[in-house]
């Protein structure tokens, strides 16, 4: 028998409205709700990332590939879809798909307003699904089906709800935009096909979504010619590598950057995001450690006299400190096993019904984003475990001044 695992299970097993009970509920609430605690900030921690990434991916792809120009205007200078990124990608076995694209400027007017703007163009093999989440109203540009005919361009536009509301307009609503290359400016009476909203200023209050065959008309373009591609990677986690072996294997006049470097102040302010997250969490497992140890202390000067019998009958100071480490653990295992039920359970009521919204123009989104990462979850139990566990070396150490004599006559 593992006497030490018996006594610590009989002592755990305080009456229930006597002071030890009191104790033990109070350290197992204390270790569940900073286990519940830190698993709801990662879980949001992690949806916010990926809510925000995903936006941003499905704009602008991982990796932006262009031809190197000096030229500070809007205008790009044209690559060939010829080229073997583009034509052969499956040579590279961390490229999930190539689109190209390509960019142009002008102003769009209504009868009472007008409001500069730049049309994206994305081709025919674009993902509209990826697209899907952003769009509010509508739907997707509608290509034309007679790839050989004249004209072959659509006049379907996507716009931001931010654009919308400022030229007060609806889908189904047509537009006139303005293109200005001196001396020349031509017009085109474009068809609002759907209104999208990311909640992202940089995108929002800039950016149409058209036709990539409008714009190579524009330009004076054969179909042979883009802006540029948008390389979407397998796993976008692989960015840089990616990036630097593009940028190696690619022709000298063709300029790779990832996203993360094209939106830095984006990318940085999540990662000190994730910063002020961890340090938030280091400051819960502190004081989760804190009243571990200080109920632990308790517990020991409540059972003074018990370990003054023990150590008079012979028992050594490590048998008795294991039992108010089992002690201990047992506490730790309860409060977990609370702690998970409340934080997963919150996650997955807020995953499911989204019970709890934001304001999309503060937080690019309209409810709390739960991303599920059990990995993380299991890491976090286990960090949790671990550091709770070896700080309850530190209250049982007082075991060993406790002389039997005193202890047993203490009151």
């Amino acid at each position: 028998m593992n006497l030490p695992y018996f006594i610590s299970k009989k002592i755990s097993k305080a009456e229930k409205n006597s002071f030890s009970a009191t104790i033990n509920k109070i350290a197992i609430a204390s270790i569940a709700l900073g286990l519940a605690t830190m698993l709801v900030s990662f879980l949001i921690l992690g949806g916010f990332r990926k809510e925000v990434k995903d936006k941003i991916f499905a704009f602008s792809g991982h990796i932006q590939i262009t031809k190197y120009s000096l030229d500070n205007t809007l205008q790009e200078e044209p690559i060939s879809i010829l080229n073997p990124a583009y034509q052969h990608p499956e040579t590279y076995d961390f490229i999930d798909r190539v689109e190209v694209f390509s960019h142009k400027g002008g102003l769009l007017q209504t009868d009472e307003e007008v409001y500069g703007a730049f049309i994206k163009g994305v081709s025919r093999d674009a993902d509209s699904i990826r697209f899907q989440a952003n769009l509010e109203e509508g739907g997707f540009i509608r290509f034309p089906e007679k790839e050989s005919s004249a004209n072959n361009y659509s006049l379907d536009i996507l716009i931001s709800r931010k654009i919308a509301n400022t030229l007060k307009l609806d889908t189904g609503d047509d537009v006139r935009m303005y293109f200005i290359d001196p001396p020349n400016i031509r017009v085109r009476k474009l068809h609002v096909r759907g209104i999208y909203n990311t909640g992202i200023e940089e995108f929002d209050e800039q950016v149409i979504i058209g036709d990539i065959g409008l714009i190579q008309r524009l330009n004076n373009w054969p179909d042979t010619l883009v802006g540029g591609f948008e390389v979407f990677l397998k796993d976008y986690q692989g960015m840089d590598k990616a990036a630097e072996q593009l940028q190696n294997e690619l022709d000298y006049d063709l300029y790779v950057e990832k996203i993360s470097d094209k939106y830095v102040q984006m990318f940085e302010w999540l990662e000190l995001i994730n910063n002020n997250v961890v340090i938030f969490l280091a400051l819960i497992l502190f004081v989760a450690c804190f009243n571990i140890v200080s109920i632990l202390l308790i517990l020991i000067m409540e059972r003074t006299q018990m370990i003054g019998i023990l150590k008079a009958l012979g028992a050594r100071n490590k048998q008795i400190r294991r039992i108010f480490t089992y002690n201990g653990l047992i506490l730790i295992t309860k409060g977990m096993l609370i702690g998970n039920l409340i934080g997963i359970g919150f996650g997955a009521l807020q995953y499911y019904f989204k019970i709890i919204p934001l304001d999309p123009e503060n937080y690019y989104m309209e409810f709390v984003p739960i991303q599920w990462d059990f990995m993380v979850i299991l890491l976090l139990n286990l960090l949790t475990f671990m550091i709770v566990a070896l700080v309850l070396n530190i209250p049982t150490a007082i075991i060993m001044r406790i002389n039997p004599i005193r202890a047993i006559r203490f009151d």
